[in-house]
């Protein structure tokens, strides 16, 4: 269960939750530390003795894989605990590593997995991301992509709704925290959706899913930690997201136009509706887009450097934060300009050394993965089953969508992408494609009731009177809301697999235009 935290909100828009910005805290998860689940004295009980027996199991192992099997439980226990991420994956592989192999191992592990794990030149690029989307969120560019896309877009039956969409994929071209967005949206979309008369389950399943396209439209730093993990190259890996990203916020925006269409007293358009907004003018619509001259100057700088061949991504990533700055330096030019870009640095030097943390304790699992044997009897096991690519991308569908109810992204990435990666080739399976595959699964994962980790969030910000305006939204609210919108969101999934192109077009072009 999640605890309630407190909310404010800066006058750029930027959302405080429990004293700071959403971000990747030194918890290695993407959600703010007021927001972990903590489980009771009973539970805390129950779960030191399973440590106990997964400890003891462990040392007593006869075989490798069985004392793999007794790490990956000790892991996955150590994660439910809520003891950070980077010490979950790294304890049971180190003790592993020494049951197994004796002092030696250990000191192997312990002695080259955090300089391999973090030197790859694949990694370079995260520091200007995360800075990046730091800046952007001091300088108040989510609040003004939002009003400019609902100022356009309002017009529209359910306008306010594929607004709320169109301003996630925006933000998602400038952060890569599904979280920070979500918080966005939340604060500013959810008020606006009630006020247009939107219903109230609408209103917050629309805030749940507009954050999908977030981890897959670049820059996306989920993108780049699979790219380090699967060893592949970190640009084709960030284009290949960038059409599903785009998709996907296509598909709920179209759902949402057919939902008005044919329910329109769910989005303020029944004939009886007291709901009435004032339609935004011409002159509020060019000016809304005036406020957000420095998101398209970003994107040229970004995409056009490493379409055009000019910049690699580490570059173009170092280029579009370099541009970040100077625009977050113009928007708050009379308001501590200096101040914002210090703090979205000390963000970036935080979230970027959480993120290492982490490859490090994944970088150990992997090791102790094949020390064990444990990988390749998997993988046998896997191809044995006599699954084809769909059946075994469809039994994936089933287990991320459980794993999303206990876990948040990045913990499923790295539980399962090291035992995953070797079956890819024997399925004939695009370790591109798949990464855009696991990490939209793993984001739908986040919103899967019963414990999907933004519904709790979500729900947390509606408690906000100046959210709910006086509507009572509760959690039964919310998980009624997503069995409307995660049905579109698993066709999305099964149309994924029946194109994988849709993935796969975007890397080929760009790599048959650098190789003409």
């Amino acid at each position: 269960m999640m605890t309630a935290s407190t909310s404010t909100t800066h006058d750029d828009g930027g959302v405080i939750v429990n004293g700071q910005q959403p971000s990747l805290l030194t918890s290695g998860k993407l959600l703010p530390s007021g927001n972990r689940r903590k489980p009771g004295k009973i539970a805390l009980t129950v779960c030191f003795i399973l440590l106990g027996i997964c400890v003891a199991g462990l040392f007593t192992s006869t075989s490798g894989p069985i004392a793999g099997m007794w790490c990956v439980a000790l892991m996955i226990l150590l994660l439910f605990m809520s003891v950070p991420v980077a010490f979950s994956l790294s304890i049971p592989s180190i003790l592993g590593a020494y049951a197994l192999s004796g002092v030696p191992a250990t000191i192997n592990i312990l002695g080259t997995s955090p300089f391999n794990a973090v030197s790859s030149w694949t990694y370079s690029v995260l520091p200007m991301f995360i800075f990046m989307g730091m800046l952007l969120s001091h300088s108040g560019m989510a609040t003004r992509i939002y009003r400019a896309t609902d100022r356009w877009l309002s017009w529209l039956p359910g306008g306010s709704g594929i607004g709320t969409v169109a301003a996630g994929a925006g933000l998602a071209s400038v952060s890569g925290s599904t979280i920070g967005m979500t918080y966005t949206l939340g604060r500013t979309g959810i008020p606006e959706m009630l006020r247009a008369g939107y219903d109230k389950r609408i209103a917050v399943g629309t805030v749940l899913v507009a954050g999908l396209p977030g981890a897959l439209i670049p820059p996306s730093m989920l993108m780049v930690v699979y790219a380090g993990i699967a060893s592949v190259p970190v640009g084709p890996q960030l284009m290949a997201g960038a059409v599903p990203g785009v998709l996907i916020a296509v598909t709920f925006s179209i759902f949402i136009f057919c939902l008005s269409l044919f329910a329109p007293s769910l989005v303020g358009r029944s004939k009886n509706s007291a709901a009435r907004r004032t339609p935004a003018t011409w002159r509020q619509r060019f000016q809304s887009l005036g406020e957000i001259w420095g998101f398209p100057l970003i994107m040229v700088v970004l995409f056009g450097g490493m379409f055009s061949g000019a910049f690699t991504p580490t570059e173009a990533g170092a280029a579009a934060a370099l541009t970040a700055m100077l625009l977050t330096l113009w928007y708050k030019r009379n308001d501590d300009p200096l101040g914002s870009v210090s703090r979205a640095a000390v963000s970036t030097v935080s979230a970027t050394a959480s993120i290492f943390f982490i490859l490090i304790g994944a970088a150990m699992l992997t090791k102790m993965l094949a020390i064990t044997g444990l990988a390749t009897l998997l993988t046998d096991y896997i191809t044995g089953l006599g699954l084809n690519r769909i059946g075994f991308l469809l039994v994936l569908v089933l287990l991320y969508l459980i794993m999303g109810m206990f876990f948040d992204t990045l913990s499923m990435m790295l539980l399962t992408i090291p035992i995953l990666l070797p079956t890819l080739a024997a399925m004939d399976i695009s370790a591109l494609w798949f990464g855009v595959f696991v990490i939209l699964l793993a984001e739908i994962g986040m919103i899967t009731p019963p414990v999907g980790i933004l519904s709790f969030v979500v729900h947390n910000i509606t408690k906000n009177p100046e959210v709910n305006l006086g509507q009572s939204i509760t959690l039964k609210d919310i998980f009624t809301s997503l069995l409307w919108f995660l049905p579109v969101a698993v066709l999305f999934i099964i149309l994924m697999i029946a194109v994988p192109q849709m993935a796969e077009w975007l890397p080929d072009l760009l790599e048959r235009a650098a190789g003409a």
